[in-house]
């Protein structure tokens, strides 16, 4: 059977190969994956028990039940002061992925250029290429602490994209963006007419600076999608649900693809999601401070053992440099020898290479066991 050119073209992904390898082996510490450690708040929980016991099985609306919807546009005005209507200018998916696959489906043409910031999700590229849109690197630099800057966005030619996507605080490097660095890109996205895709899954994941949403800034929201989700802030990665918002036209647009794949996100999903918004503040509060804890631990530990590490801010990610010129090779022989999974950083663009993505998404316990094994493996 022929498989399509535009699936063939895009390569495994880098991080499956080092599961694979951890897969086959006894005693692995693991801080390659992107999952939080801790379970769901038991509230979220019990409402998807409860939901199931209650025989609410069958699907909903397309765009998500209208009371999570009126929910989520709750918590975005009270935390961002961003007026969504719930009726048509909210989507609720399967995770945040699929909310990036819907969109790059929905608003890219072929031969559109999307262009990316890098260090990046994995998924990104992926997604424009398979709606036959053209991904345009675009990397930022550890210089600057692997933040977007206009310099970077001139230099790369994003001024004739038709899309920039971004990922504030970021996944792999950690790196968050600050209010008056963030109006800067804003500037420029008005000033060269761009759509924006805003990645903002770990927004509730900053340690001291407060996230800002590009969307705050004038001009800027009747031109970006934002993406959010449960699955890091409220450890529900599992359960799988997202959401998308953006101005009416937009979320039509991608309904129009969600209804005829997904029909509906997960109805338990729904249930568990509906109820940590109304009632599980205080366990997100509670894991961003256990986050912080690790995150100041990993970066001293590094600094210990003289591994250049900028401070990440963000997220539940730390972006060191490799003491090996060969990323690929050090990550190999660190699970083989001593046990410990890292994800080489070029698997998130070529600006990533010379760096490894360490997660401190994990037990205390467990990060001073890896650190250890990390210290003796350099010897």
């Amino acid at each position: 059977m022929k498989i399509a050119d535009r699936v063939q073209q895009i390569p495994p992904s880098g991080i499956r190969k080092f599961f694979e390898i951890a897969e086959e082996m006894d005693d692995v510490i693991s801080l390659g994956v992107g999952e939080p450690d801790f379970t769901a708040p038991w509230a979220a929980r019990e409402a998807a028990i409860d939901s199931l016991k209650a025989g609410k099985t069958s699907y909903t609306a397309n765009r998500g039940m209208r009371e999570l919807r009126e929910e989520i546009a709750k918590r975005v005005a009270s935390q961002y002061d961003l007026a969504y209507d719930p009726d048509d200018e909210i989507l609720v998916t399967a995770g945040a992925s699929e909310g990036l696959d819907v969109a790059f489906r929905a608003l890219v043409d072929p031969g559109d250029v999307v262009a990316i910031a890098q260090p990046s999700y994995i998924s990104y590229v992926p997604g424009v290429t398979f709606a036959g849109g053209k991904p345009l690197s675009v990397p930022t630099r550890e210089e600057d602490d692997f933040k977007l800057t206009t310099e970077i966005l001139d230099a790369h030619g994003v001024a004739d994209a038709d899309m920039l996507v971004l990922c504030y605080p970021n996944n792999p490097t950690g790196a968050i963006m600050t209010e008056a660095e963030m109006a800067e890109v804003a500037k420029f996205v008005r000033e060269h007419d761009l759509t924006v895709l805003a990645d903002e899954i770990y927004a509730d994941l900053t340690y001291g600076d407060e996230h800002t949403s590009i969307a705050t800034f004038e001009g800027l929201r009747e031109r970006t999608v934002v993406f959010n989700g449960f699955s890091k802030a409220y450890a529900m990665t599992g359960l799988r649900l997202g959401y998308a918002m953006a101005p009416p036209e937009v979320i039509a647009a991608m309904n129009r693809v969600h209804q005829y794949t997904m029909l509906s996100a997960p109805t338990t999903a729904q249930y568990a999601a509906l109820e940590a918004l109304q009632s599980c503040d205080n366990e997100v509060i509670e894991m961003r401070k256990q986050y912080n804890r690790r995150r100041q631990f990993v970066l001293s530990r590094f600094e210990e053992m003289g591994i250049d590490c900028f401070e990440a801010k963000g997220a539940f990610y730390v972006f060191p440099k490799c003491p090996w010129d060969d990323t690929d090779a050090f990550a190999e022989a660190l699970l083989q020898e001593q046990g410990v999974a890292l994800v080489p950083g070029h698997v998130f663009g070529e600006s990533g290479d010379g760096h490894l993505r360490v997660s401190y998404a994990a037990g205390l316990n467990e990060l001073r066991e890896a650190m250890a094994r990390i210290e003796a493996f350099l010897g």
